[in-house]
């Protein structure tokens, strides 16, 4: 028998789609902040039972940016996508992956180019741009490998055919292991240099 979406199931419904739009509108990142704004802007409160999932906002913000992204949204995910094929040529020889949401394809205009790098010491990531002239900074990023297990890694955010990059340096055997996503919970997808060049070959 097919059961009937209750009041509940309708508010968490309402509270992934207004999530969803202020991460669009907005450039947030954090799916928690989004989750507590769409609350507070819904009159939700001592909700948390009732609070969508981070893949159900997910999916709400796929189906956002097909409904009012259109051509726009595929121009700017086209233009980061390849922006990150770019770096990912250029830092070639830290077998760069690209992660998170320009890869997912739900990566809003205000979002940056996430990519992985291997190497034994994040100098050699940073000496590479210094001997290009690339401007850059220094970052560290708290990635979770499980319940109990979260570590920082260093990282470099810079520019790449004007799209904001952040690339995150893991050691070389990090490659074996990704973090988990923060929208599942599962091994983070990373793509290959190959993979990014066949999703822009993609009609």
């Amino acid at each position: 028998m097919k059961r009937h979406p209750t009041r509940g199931d309708n508010l968490r419904r309402a509270l992934a789609l207004e999530a969803a739009r202020i991460m669009a509108e907005h450039g947030i990142r954090d799916f928690l902040t989004a989750k507590r704004k769409a609350a507070e802007r819904l009159g939700v409160v001592d909700g948390a039972a009732l609070l969508p999932k981070n893949s159900e906002i997910e999916v709400a913000l796929a189906e956002y940016q097909r409904l009012f992204g259109g051509e726009s949204h595929l121009s700017a995910l086209l233009a980061q996508r390849r922006a990150a094929l770019s770096a990912m040529r250029y830092l070639s020889e830290f077998e760069p992956r690209l992660v998170g949401a320009v890869l997912s394809g739900t990566a809003t205009e205000h979002s940056e180019v996430q990519l992985h790098l291997f190497a034994d010491r994040v100098e050699s990531v940073t000496l590479k741009l210094l001997d290009e002239g690339v401007p850059h900074e220094v970052t560290e990023r708290r990635l979770r490998f499980n319940p109990e297990r979260v570590r920082a890694f260093p990282g470099v955010r810079f520019q790449m055919d004007d799209q904001p990059i952040e690339a995150t340096v893991f050691p070389t055997d990090g490659i074996r292991q990704a973090p988990v996503s923060p929208v599942d919970g599962r091994p983070m997808r990373r793509a290959s240099a190959l993979e990014v060049e066949a999703l822009l070959q993609q009609p």
